[in-house]
C-alpha cells in the first residue's frame, strides 16, 4: 500500500508580537480578561508590506530545508488561506513563483481554521496515488487585517503566520487518514459576509463571531471527528502519541482532550503567544513540536481544526 508522509515542516511568525497589554492600551479590556477566557498572552502581526505569500514562503523555505528538497522536486503546490493576497491569482501561484518555479498545479483551498487539514488531504490523494512525488502543504494568514480593532470580542484572538509541510510518495505508512466536514447551515455564526461588487465592497469586511455558539459547536465537533477517526483505525485516545489541535481557545482545547482522555502533556499547544492563527495554527504547532524534539519516528499524531463554515476536519498520521 501506498501513502503520503510528511519529511519536512516549516513555519513562520512575523516580527511583532502584540501582547495583552499592549491591546488594554487601545480597548476596553485586560491581560486577566483575555487569558482567563482564551489563554492567549500575545499574537504575531504581520507588517504592511508582507502578504500571506510571504509569509508562506519562509514557512515553505524551511520546510524545504528540513525535507531536503530543492523547489524543482516540488510538483504541487497547495495553500490553505482565507486572506489570499488579491482575489485571483491564488495564492499558491503567487507562492510557486516566489520559489522561482513553474508549471506544477498549485490550487487554493479555503476552509478558513480548518483549511491546512483541507489541503493535507488533497494533497495526500494527489501524493499517496502516485500523481504527485512531492507536494508542498501550507497554512498562512493575514487574519489581523479583517478584524475590527475597537471589537474587544474578536481582536483580542486572532494573529498572522504560516507553516507548511513537505508530502512525499512513501512505502511506509505517513498520512493514515483524513476526515473532512461541512455545515453550511451554520455560516452565521462565524464569518466575514464581505464581498466585492462593482468594485466596491459590500457587507462588513470584519470577522463576526457569536462566540458562544462556536464554542459550543466547535466542542461538539472536534469530538465526534477525532471520535471518527480513532474508530476508523480501532484505535482510543490511549494510541495516540501527540494531539496537535487548532489553536483557538485553550479551554476548546483541553474540552477535546478532556473528552478523549488524553493527558494534558501530550498536547501541543502554541495558542498562549500566538493566538489564533487560522488555517495556520495547525502546522504552526506541529512544525514547533517537531523541532523541539517532542515529536519523533514513530510517533502517531492525531490533526484536528474546526473554523468558518462550518468546517471541521481530522488528519491521523505517523512520523
Amino acid at each position: 500500500m501506498a501513502y503520503s508522509r510528511i519529511v519536512g515542516t516549516g513555519s513562520y511568525l512575523p516580527a511583532q508580537a502584540l501582547s495583552n497589554q499592549e491591546l488594554e492600551a487601545r480597548i476596553e479590556t485586560s491581560d486577566e480578561w483575555i487569558f482567563s477566557r482564551t489563554g492567549i498572552r500575545s499574537r504575531h502581526v504581520a507588517a504592511p508590506d508582507e502578504k500571506t505569500s510571504d509569509l508562506a514562503l519562509h514557512a515553505s523555505r524551511r520546510a524545504m530545508e528540513m525535507a531536503g528538497i530543492e523547489a524543482s522536486d516540488i510538483d504541487l503546490i497547495v495553500v490553505a488561506t482565507t486572506t489570499p493576497d488579491m482575489m485571483f491569482p491564488s495564492t499558491a501561484a503567487l507562492l510557486q513563483h516566489k520559489l522561482g518555479i513553474k508549471g506544477c498545479a498549485a490550487m487554493d483551498v479555503q476552509a478558513v481554521c480548518t483549511g491546512f487539514v483541507y489541503a493535507l488531504a488533497v494533497a495526500d490523494k494527489f501524493v499517496a496515488s502516485g500523481q504527485s512525488k512531492c507536494a508542498l502543504v501550507v497554512g498562512a494568514e493575514v487574519f489581523s487585517r479583517l478584524l475590527d480593532w475597537s471589537d474587544r470580542r474578536t481582536c483580542v484572538l486572532f494573529g498572522d503566520g504560516a507553516g507548511a509541510v513537505v508530502l512525499k510518495h512513501s512505502e511506509t505508512p505517513g498520512i493514515l487518514s483524513t476526515h473532512l466536514h461541512a455545515d453550511g447551515s451554520q455560516s452565521g455564526i462565524l464569518n466575514v459576509d464581505g464581498a466585492v461588487h462593482n468594485g466596491e465592497i459590500t457587507g462588513r469586511a470584519f470577522v463576526h463571531m457569536d462566540g458562544g455558539a462556536v464554542f459550543k459547536f466547535a466542542v461538539r465537533v472536534l469530538d465526534e471527528v477525532c471520535r471518527e477517526t480513532l474508530a476508523a483505525h480501532n484505535m482510543s485516545g490511549a494510541d495516540i502519541d501527540w494531539l496537535v489541535p487548532h489553536q483557538a481557545n485553550i479551554r476548546i482545547i483541553m474540552a477535546t482532550a478532556d473528552k478523549l482522555g488524553l493527558p494534558r502533556e501530550r498536547i501541543v499547544t502554541t495558542v498562549e503567544r500566538q493566538g489564533n492563527t487560522s488555517a495556520a495554527s495547525v502546522p504552526l504547532a506541529l512544525d514547533t513540536a517537531v523541532r523541539d524534539g517532542r515529536i519523533g519516528a514513530g510517533h502517531k499524531v492525531l490533526l484536528e481544526a474546526v473554523g468558518g463554515g462550518m468546517t471541521w476536519g481530522s488528519a491521523l498520521l505517523v512520523f
